[in-house]
């Protein structure tokens, strides 16, 4: 009886230990490719300095596309899947479709990381987490840590981004709820949207914003007008600074636009319209520093929303494509 006892304390003992081992391998970690890749924080630092030298907006672009990345079923490189015969993902969703860019540089970026690690090891997941980090590095943001260890999905949902994504006609509460439903507060909701200091918008997103709202600087209004035509699809494309200030310079100049009457989407002004979030927008108008603190942290919790790690998902070879 005793025999039997510690056998089975032992096969006990041994399925905690594994149980244990299975879960510290499911944990992000800054230094989870230290003996795999170590020169992968330094590679991708590059790739994305030439992508910004080359074009500006390009940081904007790459921020923006890792949002759109967690924000539907967590951080797993989702968004990064072309659509094929038989799959329809997210790039082509409503939000995203003709806007979501820079999936030519995050491939770029993987042919780096894979030469330096001499083979396939780092996921399309984490290089987007780490160069929406350094992108805002490079504008002259906040830089933070990126734990890493995510892994690929092998697939992508077009209605989850149709309907976890913020859009840029939705009111306040609306995006409050939108944030809420990711477990994010209202000040991190504010801390993230201040991303739009860099980047720009396309006419059809802000049209009817400066010819038919009136919680708008007239002058600004005028100055967009030029070139946003106000019979659609005329000049749907064109392209307008989301920051009037600095648009390729990340900093609290955001916000000081949004209390001047100047946010050029519906869902920035919104921010600034006499509702909850008030405060927050001129507290980080004020304070640089924390704004800048309160993004940094906010954009680490959202690279840890629900990624796929262990033996989850996969590592792809490419990241437009399922292995």
């Amino acid at each position: 009886m005793a025999g039997v006892t510690k056998s089975s304390l032992c096969l006990t003992l041994l399925i905690v230990m594994i149980t244990i081992s299975s879960q510290a391998s499911a944990h992000l970690s800054v230094s989870f490719y230290a003996n795999t890749c170590p020169s992968v924080f330094e590679t991708v630092r590059t790739a994305v300095r030439s992508a910004i030298n080359r074009e500006a907006r390009m940081g904007g672009s790459l921020i923006r596309l890792f949002f759109h990345d967690c924000f539907v079923n967590g951080c797993d490189g989702g968004i990064l899947l072309e659509d094929t015969a038989s799959f329809v993902g997210e790039r082509t969703a409503v939000v995203n479709n003709n806007s979501a860019r820079g999936f030519e540089v995050i491939d770029e970026i993987k042919t780096r990381v894979d030469q330096a690690c001499g083979r396939t090891v780092v996921s399309c997941a984490d290089i987007l987490a780490i160069a929406a980090r350094d992108s805002v590095v490079r504008l002259g943001g906040p830089t933070y840590s990126v734990p890493v260890g995510r892994r690929d999905a092998r697939t992508a949902s077009r209605d989850g981004a149709n309907s976890n994504l913020p859009r840029f006609t939705q009111n306040l509460d609306k995006l409050i709820q939108v944030f809420s439903d990711q477990g994010f507060t209202e000040r991190e909701m504010v801390a993230l949207s201040g991303a739009h200091t860099v980047g720009q918008a396309q006419c059809a997103t802000f049209r009817d914003r400066i010819y038919n709202e009136t919680n708008i600087d007239a002058a600004f209004a005028t100055c967009r007008q030029a070139n946003c035509p106000r019979v659609a699809p005329n000049g749907n494309g064109n392209l307008a600074p989301l920051d009037p200030q600095s648009p390729n310079r990340f900093g609290n100049n955001y916000y000081q636009a949004l209390i001047n009457k100047k946010g050029l989407l519906h869902s920035d002004q919104v921010l600034f319209n006499g509702g909850s979030t008030d405060s927050i927008v001129k507290m980080y108008s004020n304070d640089e520093s924390a704004f800048n603190t309160d993004f940094a942290n906010a954009m680490v919790k959202m690279g840890n929303l629900n990624p796929l790690t262990g033996s989850q998902g996969e590592v792809r070879v490419k990241c437009g494509r399922v292995n």
